[in-house]
């Protein structure tokens, strides 16, 4: 595993764009003065007039877009997480999500990762406000192969599409050949019946490392990778819960309103089980390392690992 290779999904976004519209004539992407850092200069470069750089003014770069896609295009609007889900919360919800409009949204550099940005920009609420919106489908990739699959799969589905690309590279463990990604569809990657970890974006190579030194010591744990957040994939999480019993989720997002949430809310209802949740407190982010600020809020394989471990009793 050491040796993957690693690429940003953020790239493989801006680089699925430009694949995506040799083919498809009706697809435009919009930016709010960030192309470089989101990697849709690399869809302005090869398609100069079919890409608008709406200035730092992203509620109007939303509302652009939904005007748009009413005549037939299929928008692309990208900033960071911060800006798009955050800033422009408003026009997303009553000029995208109440009209139930064909616009797609690529957020990029979202939670912790982003590193010595700050708190300002290192969103991790976003899967919350995404979540609440009615009909909004939330996805975020665990590399770069899905990255592009999920992109693809965005400008299929009809109607709007959240989703949250990462600033640093992350290990490409999946291949490409034979691979498949589904809306609303999750990924079992790992056999084991002790515990399930429930993991989305590039929390699921940490999970996959937590299960190999979990194994070691003689626990065997159920690693899946839930890309899309929003429709959660419940049968594979209620199917989980029965079969292993205990339930680890892991995200790099708020424990308040994102993947955990969602999980404990359908266990709730359906099928009670024990559940711990792994993401980021009640606290905001600060500036830092990538690297050292996922391992100092327990993002990182050697928490996950931690959390299984006591948690089953071992």
């Amino acid at each position: 595993m050491a040796d993957m290779v690693k690429i940003a999904t953020r790239d493989s976004y801006g680089n699925t764009l430009v694949e995506l519209a040799k083919e498809h004539e009706d697809i435009v992407v919009l930016d709010a003065d960030l192309a470089g850092a989101t990697k849709t200069s690399i869809f302005k470069k090869a398609f100069p007039d079919r890409h608008f750089n709406c200035g730092i003014a992203e509620g109007n770069m939303i509302t652009a877009a939904a005007g748009m896609s009413t005549m037939g295009l299929v928008p692309f609007a990208s900033s960071f997480a911060m800006f798009a889900a955050g800033r422009a919360f408003e026009q997303i919800r009553n000029s995208i999500g109440y009209p139930h409009l064909n616009v797609k949204i690529g957020a990029t550099h979202g939670g912790i990762s982003v590193g010595e940005d700050g708190a300002s920009h290192q969103c991790c609420e976003d899967y919350a406000l995404m979540r609440s919106i009615p009909g909004m489908v939330v996805m975020t990739p665990a590399d770069d192969v899905e990255a592009k699959a999920m992109v693809k799969a965005a400008y299929e589905h009809v109607g709007p599409v959240y989703m949250r690309f990462g600033r640093s590279a992350v290990p490409v463990f999946h291949k490409e050949e034979g691979y498949t990604f589904r809306i609303g569809k999750a990924e079992q990657l790992t056999e084991g019946n002790d515990v399930a970890i429930i993991a989305c974006g590039l929390m699921v190579y940490e999970a996959l490392q937590a299960a190999e030194a979990l194994r070691v010591k003689g626990i065997h744990a159920r690693v899946i990778n839930m890309a899309t957040i929003k429709p959660l994939d419940e049968e594979m999480v209620l199917k989980a819960a029965k079969e292993c019993g205990r339930i680890i989720t892991c995200e790099e997002h708020s424990i308040i309103g994102g993947l955990g949430e969602a999980v404990c809310a359908l266990l709730s209802e359906k099928l009670p089980t024990p559940v711990r949740r792994i993401g980021v407190e009640d606290q905001f982010g600060h500036s830092g390392p990538a690297a050292a600020l996922l391992k100092q809020f327990g993002l990182c394989a050697e928490h996950i690992a931690e959390v299984a471990q006591g948690f089953c009793g071992k």
